[in-house]
C-alpha cells in the first residue's frame, strides 16, 4: 500500500504514483459507491477526492498559522509524510508497514531531485513547473508521468537491493589494469573522435562513463570541465537503469538482444477491467504512449562548478547507448547555447537577493551587509541580453517588464525602506524571476526534453560509432565484467580480519564506496550462501545503516552496539590530504523533519565538510564513513583494532585505483 502524490495548492493533481494494492483500495472505495450501470470515476478523480481534504487543510494551516503538519498516522495505520516545496505539496503514503517516516521523506526528496534534473531552473517558478508537470496534452502528460513513475520505481528497487544506493555513494569495479585501460581509451580515443567530428552539430562531449549494472567501470571528464557531483551521478545512474534495467538474476549472461527502451517503462499499474475504461477518461491507463527514439538525447540539468562560482541546474544532453545487457555507455554533452543558462541563473540570483533586501528593508539583517550595487545588476542585464542573442525571443525586454527593470534599477537606496514603494517593487521582482524562468524554459525545455520530437544533436551515425568503438574495446571482457559486478569484492580478500562478517566504507569527499558483494536474488548467492543466513545478514546491514543515520542526525559520529550474535560499529571521521586524522568536533544536531541524511535528497555530507572546514581554513578536508558487522564472540578491543586497520587498508592506491 504505497503512494506518492504531487498536488498544487488548489488540490490539482500534478503527478501520482501508486502500487497495485493502493490503486485497488482506492478503486474499491470509490467505485463501490456508483449506481449500477454507471462508470466509476477516473482513477485520478478518485485520488483527488481522497487527498483534497488533506491538501486544503495544509493550505489553510499555512495561511492562518504559518505552519503545517509534516506527518501523521491514520486509524488504519497508514503513515502520511508531507512536504511543501514552494506551491507544490508532496505527499507520500505507506499502509503496509514496510516504510518508516524517514523512508517516505527520503522518497519525497529524491522525487524532487529527479524533477530538478529533468526541468532545471523551471523549478524556481511554481507556476511554470505546474504546467510542465501537468501538460494540457493528455498523451504528453501520460508519457511524462510514466517516465517519472519509472524513475521512482527504479530508485526504490535500487535502494532495496543495491548497497551503493543504500548509502548513496558510487561503487567502482575494482580491476586496476582494465579500469586504467578504459579511462585511457575514453580520454585518447573516444572523446577526441567524437569532439573532432563535424556530425556533433555544435555539441561537445564533456563526460563519458561506462556502467556495468550500477557499478562504474570507467569515468573520464574533459580537461577544464567541472566535476560531476555525486548527487548528479547517482541520479544519472537511476535514469540509465530506468531506460535499460539490469537483469541481475541472470547467472550466465549471454549475447541476448537488448530490449527496446519502450519495454523498460516501470509502470506497475495493473490492467483494469474494460468497464473501467472510457475514451474520455483522463488516465494513464487508457492511453498508449509512442515509444521514445532511443537515439534522441535526454535533456538533463546538472551542477557546474567554475572559477567564478557554482551554477546549479545547467543544461546538458545525455546519451545512453546499451553495449550489451547490463553494460551501458553514457555520454554527457555541453549544448551550444549553455552560456544562456549561466546568465539566467546569475540574473535570477541577483533578483532573489534584491527581493530579500526589499522585503527586509533598511532595518533587516541584509541591509547591514551592505546595499546591492545597482550598476552590477545593470551589468548582469547587459550580459544576459548579449548571451541570449538570436537564440530565442526574449519577452523580458518588452512592455511592462522593461518598465519594472528601470523602476527597480533607478530607485534610490533611501526609498527602499519605504513600505509603500517596497510593496510595489517586490511583486516586480517576482514577476522578473518568473519571466527569467520562462526564457530558460523556452531556450532549454520546449520540445527538447523527451520523446521522439527531441532533436538529435549527435548524429545517429556518430552515436553508433561511439557504441561500436567501446564494444570493440570490451568484447573480450564483457562476460567477465558481468560476473565481476556481482563479485566485485569478497570477504575472502580480507583474511586478516577474523570474525568480520561485512563492511561498507565510504569516501564522502569523492562520493565513492567499497563493500563486499551482497547479492541475494533467486538465482544468485553470496559468500554467505543463498539461504536464511544471507537474507538475515542483509537485513541487519540495511538496519545498521538506518540506525547509524538516526544517531548521525542527533550529532553522534560513533556508534557501537550489540545485536544478538553480532556486534555493529559505525564511524565518521575527517582527515587531511596526507591522511592524518583530524580532531573530532561536535556535529550539528538536525531537527526531526530535516531532509534525510544522504546525497540524493540533499547532500548532507557536502554541508558537513563545509561546516568542519571552517576550523581548518586553507586545508583540504576529507570525510569518511565505515560500517562493520562482526561476530559477537570477538572481543571489543579486537573489533576496534580491526576497524582502524581496515579503514587504512581499504584506500591504499594499490588496492583501489579510483581515478
Amino acid at each position: 500500500m504505497k503512494c506518492l502524490l504531487i498536488a498544487s495548492e488548489s488540490a490539482e493533481v500534478l503527478f501520482y504514483w501508486t502500487d497495485p494494492e493502493f490503486r485497488q483500495n482506492v478503486q474499491d472505495q470509490y467505485g463501490a459507491s456508483q449506481e449500477e450501470g454507471q462508470r466509476p470515476p477516473a482513477f485520478e478523480d478518485s485520488l483527488n477526492t481522497l487527498f483534497a481534504p488533506i491538501i486544503i487543510s495544509c493550505s489553510t494551516m499555512v495561511d492562518r498559522l504559518g505552519d503545517s503538519y509534516a506527518c501523521f498516522t491514520t486509524e488504519n495505520q497508514h503513515n502520511y509524510v508531507l512536504h511543501q516545496f514552494d506551491e507544490c505539496l508532496y505527499i507520500a503514503v505507506n499502509g503496509d508497514g514496510q516504510e518508516c517516516e524517514d523512508d517516505l521523506r527520503r522518497k519525497i526528496y529524491v522525487m524532487k531531485k529527479m524533477i530538478e534534473v529533468l526541468f532545471g531552473m523551471v523549478n524556481l517558478s511554481s507556476n511554470l513547473l505546474r504546467k510542465e508537470l501537468r501538460p494540457q496534452d493528455t498523451e504528453q502528460r501520460t508519457g511524462l508521468w510514466k517516465h517519472l513513475q519509472g524513475l521512482l520505481e527504479t530508485y526504490s528497487r535500487l535502494r532495496e537491493n543495491d548497497q551503493s544506493f543504500l548509502v548513496e555513494a558510487v561503487e567502482r569495479l575494482i580491476h586496476p589494469t582494465l579500469c586504467e585501460q578504459c579511462i585511457e581509451f575514453l580520454e585518447r580515443r573516444l572523446l577526441p573522435a567524437l569532439n573532432s567530428s563535424s556530425e556533433r552539430n555544435g555539441e561537445e562531449v564533456l563526460h563519458s562513463f561506462i556502467l556495468v549494472h550500477t557499478k562504474l567501470l570507467a569515468f573520464y571528464s574533459s580537461r577544464n570541465t567541472s566535476t560531476l557531483s555525486p548527487s548528479d551521478l547517482l541520479a544519472l545512474i537511476v535514469m540509465t537503469q530506468s531506460m535499460y534495467p539490469s537483469n541481475t538474476d541472470q547467472e550466465d549472461p549471454g549475447p541476448e538482444v537488448q530490449p527496446p527502451p519502450e519495454a523498460c517503462s516501470h509502470c506497475t499499474t495493473p490492467p483494469i477491467d474494460a468497464t473501467y475504461c472510457s475514451i474520455a477518461e483522463d488516465s494513464l491507463i487508457t492511453l498508449e504512449v509512442s515509444p521514445p527514439d532511443p537515439l534522441a538525447p535526454t535533456r538533463v540539468f546538472l551542477e557546474v562548478s567554475l572559477k567564478d562560482g557554482l551554477y546549479p541546474m545547467m543544461p546538458h544532453s545525455m546519451y545512453c547507448r546499451p553495449l550489451w545487457p547490463g553494460i551501458t555507455l553514457v555520454l554527457l554533452t555541453k549544448i551550444p547555447n549553455s552560456s544562456v543558462a549561466m546568465s539566467v541563473y546569475s540574473y535570477l540570483e541577483a533578483f532573489a537577493k534584491l527581493e530579500k533586501r526589499l522585503s527586509e528593508g533598511q532595518e533587516g539583517p541584509a541591509a547591514a551587509r551592505g546595499q546591492p550595487t545597482v550598476h552590477d545588476l545593470r551589468s548582469k542585464l547587459d550580459k544576459f541580453i548579449k548571451a541570449l542573442g538570436p537564440c530565442c525571443h526574449c519577452p523580458l525586454l518588452a512592455g511592462v517588464a522593461l518598465h519594472h527593470i528601470e523602476a527597480i534599477f533607478y530607485c534610490s537606496y533611501a526609498q527602499w525602506s519605504c513600505v509603500c514603494l517596497a510593496s510595489r517593487l517586490i511583486p516586480w521582482c517576482k514577476s522578473m524571476k518568473t519571466q527569467l524562468c520562462g526564457v530558460y524554459k523556452q531556450c532549454f525545455l520546449n520540445g527538447t526534453t523527451r520523446g521522439a520530437d527531441a532533436p538529435q544533436r549527435l548524429s545517429p551515425a556518430l552515436q553508433e560509432l561511439a557504441q561500436a568503438m567501446v564494444q570493440e574495446k570490451l568484447m573480450d571482457w564483457k562476460d567477465f565484467l558481468l560476473v565481476k559486478s556481482k563479485r566485485n569484492i569478497t570477504m575472502v580478500s580480507y583474511p586478516d580480519f577474523p570474525g568480520l562478517v561485512h563492511f561498507i566504507c565510504v569516501d564522502r569527499s569523492s562520493g565513492q564506496m567499497i563493500a563486499p558483494s551482497l547479492n541475494i536474488t533467486e538465482r544468485s548467492t553470496s559468500e554467505l550462501g543463498g539461504g536464511p543466513l544471507a537474507q538475515f545478514i542483509r537485513g541487519k546491514v540495511w538496519g545498521l545503516v538506518r540506525t547509524a543515520r538516526q544517531y548521525l542526525q542527533k550529532g553522534y559520529s560513533t556508534v557501537t552496539l550489540r545485536d544478538g550474535d553480532f556486534y555493529f560499529c559505525y564511524f565518521l571521521w575527517f582527515e587531511n590530504e596526507t591522511g592524518y586524522k583530524l580532531d573530532e568536533v561536535d556535529l550539528p544536531v538536525l531537527p526531526d523533519d530535516s531532509p534525510p541524511i544522504g546525497v540524493l535528497a540533499r547532500d548532507y555530507y557536502r554541508k558537513l565538510l563545509r561546516y568542519y572546514s571552517k576550523t581548518h581554513a586553507g586545508e583540504v578536508v576529507k570525510c569518511y564513513e565505515l560500517l562493520t558487522v562482526h561476530l559477537g564472540v570477538i572481543p571489543t578491543e579486537y573489533i576496534l583494532q580491526h576497524c582502524r586497520q581496515l579503514a587504512s587498508k581499504l584506500w591504499e592506491p594499490s588496492r583501489n585505483p579510483l581515478l
